[in-house]
């Protein structure tokens, strides 16, 4: 049963006091434009970008409710556009709420662009501007390493070489994929990072292939909505395919994909593996305690059932009180403020779980 009645002191979910109040694992920054990704590509790519008149490539499909996807107050005075500033973005959510860590997640679709060179050497200028832009511009902030999963090999190299600076705290992936991360050709990313003692954070985007089961949809609502797909699909082909068998170490956060699909996922799941598990032989346990030991989610976006206790059921069932970890997803327009994203019936030391423990545990941030 899930706690959420009061106790003593912050504690993770190992035992240990965090001694955070709030740290958000979901902050998105974003070059102005490409210009500022010019000084760390080559002079050749440099040539090519202005030449061609390449622009960043977007993790959108559909047209979001507000440009940039933005919440209408994110836009600087200065005329940048929203998480593009890092002294605006330290003013407007660091400080205006007291978070002690937040971790960014630029959304720059460099495993969109088909010449995978270009690709490779995207990859490494969007962490080094992430780097010198926002790392040093704050010492709350903390990176995700941007890779090129079309070049799983260059992709792995990338990470060796970025994880140095101890700074970046997850590698990070756009859901929506060309084929489930599971599979083989992916397993030098997840190799890598294992190696690094860094989490692959799965984040909410991508395209390429139709983006649903039954093919394209119409409407971003659709779009939005349905997104929950593919996160189930990477769930189910990264335990059956069997990454954590072979990667023990390896852990997985679920970013911006919601969280009340997953004990449905996890009864179905076990069920089909008690018939069907001559298929994947190489699993030792059932596939929901993979998911439970391996995986963690963030809460936003929130569902947000009318009878807030059925909320609370889900985290019941779901049984981990070291499982949500607590994300507002700045700058968008579907921001969660730390003061409205939980509903109160979640509270005492659960809500201390879920605000900062999970996070620091999970990312290491204790640790420095």
């Amino acid at each position: 049963m899930i706690e959420t009645t009061a106790e003593s002191g912050a504690m993770a979910s190992d035992g240990r006091k965090s001694g955070f109040t709030l740290i958000d694992a979901d902050v998105h920054n974003y070059p102005d434009s490409i210009d500022e990704l010019l000084p760390y590509l080559s002079r050749r790519w440099q040539a090519y970008v202005k030449q061609s008149g390449f622009t960043i490539p977007s993790v959108s499909i559909y047209p979001k409710l507000y440009a940039q996807a933005a919440r209408r107050d994110a836009w600087p005075s200065n005329g940048r556009k929203p998480g593009s500033d890092a002294g605006f973005a330290r003013e407007q959510l660091l400080d205006r709420w007291g978070i002690d860590f937040a971790v960014l997640n630029p959304l720059v679709a460099v495993s969109a662009v088909r010449n995978i060179d270009l690709a490779n050497a995207l990859q490494r200028a969007v962490n080094e501007w992430t780097r010198e832009a926002w790392l040093d511009a704050d010492s709350r902030w903390r990176g995700s390493i941007v890779v090129n999963v079309q070049d799983a090999e260059a992709a792995a190299a990338e990470v060796e070489r970025a994880a140095a600076d101890r700074r970046f705290v997850q590698v990070l992936l756009l859901v929506r994929s060309h084929a489930p991360y599971g599979r083989r050709e992916f397993r030098p990313i997840f190799r890598a990072a294992a190696a690094a003692d860094l989490p692959v954070g799965i984040h909410f985007g991508g395209g390429g292939n139709p983006i649903t089961a039954s093919g394209w949809p119409s409407y971003y609502i659709e779009d939005h909505t349905g997104m929950s797909q593919a996160f189930e699909a990477q769930v189910i082909s990264l335990v059956c395919e069997g990454v954590f068998e072979e990667l023990p170490s390896a852990r997985v956060a679920l970013v911006e994909g919601g969280f009340a699909w997953l004990p449905a996922l996890m009864w179905r799941l076990d069920k089909n593996y008690r018939g069907l598990r001559g298929e994947v032989p190489w699993l030792t346990k059932l596939p929901s305690e993979y998911i439970l030991d391996r995986f963690r989610a963030t809460t936003q976006p929130m569902e947000e059932p009318s009878n807030p206790r059925h909320l609370l059921a889900i985290l019941d069932m779901i049984g981990r009180e070291d499982f949500l970890m607590f994300a507002t997803d700045y700058p968008h327009w579907d921001f969660d403020a730390p003061d409205r994203a939980l509903p109160r019936i979640i509270n005492g030391a659960l809500r201390q779980r879920i605000f900062a423990d999970n996070a620091a545990v999970f990312y290491g941030l204790e640790d420095g």
